[in-house]
């Protein structure tokens, strides 16, 4: 489940309209609320509900079934003569204001402390144990998208066939959802819900804007992160004032040095912030800030806060600036500038204490090795301790050792960790590479260059044009997979680490099946009779193929299933591009 991009400013919904239209041509968009609540995922078989999972991190969630099955507005059996054998409805969960109010003045009645808002009060309610209590709270769910055969070929019918089902979905009538056929109708919608939403039981952070055409949707794509065929237009975010008490700087994995603002605490939309991101030296030299400043604070993206503004004419006179350091705070190595002079970094990542630090934890973390029983207070005290300095030391531990450490460090804490290293030992060779926390190497790309590359070995040993050549890697990239590589002390950690066990090649269990379809670069268009759309992606990459979102001289196939587009189809035909029907595709693989 891939987030949205995101944007507050009409201006860049005007130039999102405008590169879907010089792609495609005319098309109509399908406009409609941003509920902020928790994102869900429903999956019917035969149509009756057998599973809910939240978004969780867009790749692995928590499963709620239990508790969402006590949701009024989620049916557990679908209703209508027409149900999908299997489908997969995706909305929001969250909670109304007139509910919200009851939960706390019943909390307040009982000498208990209130609930903050009510989207992290419906989160909570459905990790509670006990689906009775969940019941109570009186959550809602409201769809936003649907995913089965027999759904049209629109997304705003898809919708209405899901309100057939059983569903509650937007309201044409209240217009919570509308069809737009120009930028002018997208920007009436947006305006209307600016201050129309203050009437609403529910909360919404904005307006999402998506292409109705579900063939042009596919068309159109993906990047790493978000659709290519939707974009999420937010409302102005909520500000506080407060005083800024101090400034800290702090030090990341890659060296990069962050300004934060230490605030004295304000309750700002639903949360108590006390820290906020100042970004780099440009934006504090640009809010000119000094300490003691009365400050306006809002939250970027609604998730982390950040400072916007000074109020200057409220400044002493004694006032001092802040200045952003000459050289590291934690270990004293003078700075360099990279990225045209915006971005402080700290070049000593050889000792710098917290450089090390965050590596450890980037290295351990849920994405990466997922190694339990470690988080960053353990791996703070092994530090602390002399016990590591790198990734590698770590499956060095023993058990002695970690007994060792005192209070705190008992059998069960120390048999868990070892039990999570032997674990790790399993994780497949993609996440390795992106547990070692190449710069500008993330998910996507490390999972595209894993499988490209096949090994550990056959990585380091490629040079800046073959990089160049892989799916998502660029010059910068490229540059940042070479100088990591380059180094001495890299080739000792891999040496470490496959001595520790853990996976340096692409193995059958990654999902290979054969190298049939090796060298060959596809893009799949339409619906198919005997798989998704997502299925026979994963089919081709685990043939040795590749699969792209846009048809180019590269592209050795289009994969064409019924409703094709035509557009690509004529991109196709220009460029000679062999077309492929589903039972050639069986027959290459086969």
């Amino acid at each position: 489940m891939l987030s949205l991009g995101n944007s507050y400013d009409r201006d860049e919904v005007a130039e999102f309209v405008g590169r879907i239209e010089k792609t495609i041509g005319q098309v109509t968009f399908a406009t409609e609320l941003k509920y902020d609540g928790v994102a869900i995922s429903l999956t019917y078989v035969e149509g009756r509900l057998v599973r809910a999972l939240t978004r969780g991190d867009g790749e692995q969630g928590e499963e709620i079934t239990n508790n969402v099955r006590t949701i009024r507005s989620v049916p557990l059996v679908l209703r209508g003569a027409r149900v999908p054998d299997e489908l997969e409805v995706r909305g929001e969960i969250v909670l109304p204001h007139a509910r919200f109010q009851a939960l706390n003045d019943a909390r307040i009645e009982a000498d208990e402390e209130p609930y903050m808002n009510p989207r992290n009060t419906a989160a909570g309610s459905l990790k509670l144990q006990d689906p009775k209590l969940v019941a109570q709270r009186g959550l809602e769910m409201h769809v936003y998208g649907v995913i089965g055969p027999d759904l049209g070929t629109s997304h705003f019918g898809a919708i209405e066939r899901a309100g057939e089902l059983g569903f509650r979905v937007p309201s044409v009538s209240q217009r919570r959802i509308e069809r737009c056929n120009d930028l002018a109708g997208i920007m009436d919608f947006i305006s209307y819900w600016e201050q129309a939403r203050h009437d609403l039981d529910l909360d919404i952070d904005g307006i999402v804007i998506k292409v109705d055409d579900l063939n042009i949707q596919e068309e159109l794509g993906y990047t790493a992160k978000s659709p290519r065929w939707a974009i999420a237009y937010k409302y102005q975010a909520e500000q506080a004032e407060t005083t800024l008490v101090d400034v800290t700087f702090q030090v990341g994995r890659t060296g990069a040095v962050t300004p934060v603002a230490e605030l004295r605490p304000v309750l700002l939309s639903g949360t108590t912030v006390k820290r906020a991101t100042l970004f780099n030296a440009d934006q504090l030299a640009r809010l000119d800030l000094h300490y003691g400043d009365r400050v306006v604070v809002e939250k970027a993206g609604e998730i982390i806060p950040q400072v916007v503004s000074v109020k200057v004419d409220e400044r002493g006179p004694d006032a001092l600036p802040v200045r952003f350091p000459e050289k590291c705070p934690e270990c004293g190595t003078p700075l360099i500038q990279e990225d045209g002079g915006i971005q402080h970094m700290c070049p000593n990542d050889r000792s710098c204490p917290p450089q090390i630090l965050r590596r450890i934890e980037h290295f351990i973390g849920r994405k990466a090795m997922d190694i339990e029983g470690l988080g960053g207070e353990t791996i703070a005290a092994l530090y602390e301790a002399g016990m590591i300095r790198n990734v590698a030391d770590l499956y060095d531990l023993q058990r002695e050792q970690l007994l060792a450490l005192g209070k705190g460090w008992g059998e069960r804490k120390a048999d868990g960790i070892l039990t999570g290293l032997i674990k790790s030992r399993e994780v497949p060779f993609e996440r390795v590479l992106f547990a070692l926390g190449i710069r500008h190497v993330g998910e996507t790309v490390a999972r595209k260059v894993a499988r490209a590359a096949g090994s550990m070995d056959r990585l380091r040993s490629m040079g800046r044009e073959e990089l160049l050549a892989m799916d998502e890697v660029g010059e910068v990239i490229a540059e940042s997979i070479l100088e990591f590589f380059g180094r001495d002390e890299v080739e000792v950690l891999l040496h470490r680490l496959r001595e520790a066990g853990l996976c340096m090649e692409v193995e059958a269990t990654d999902g290979s099946l054969s190298k049939k379809l090796e060298g060959k670069l596809f893009v799949v268009s339409g619906v198919f009779e005997n798989f998704s759309r997502d299925a026979i992606k994963r089919t081709i990459e685990a043939h040795g193929g590749k699969v792209s979102g846009s048809i180019s001289s590269k592209t050795s196939f289009v994969l064409a299933g019924t409703d094709m587009g035509p557009a690509k189809r004529t991109k196709a035909e220009q460029l000679g591009v062999r077309i492929l029907d589903e039972n050639g595709f069986l027959e290459m693989i086969a």
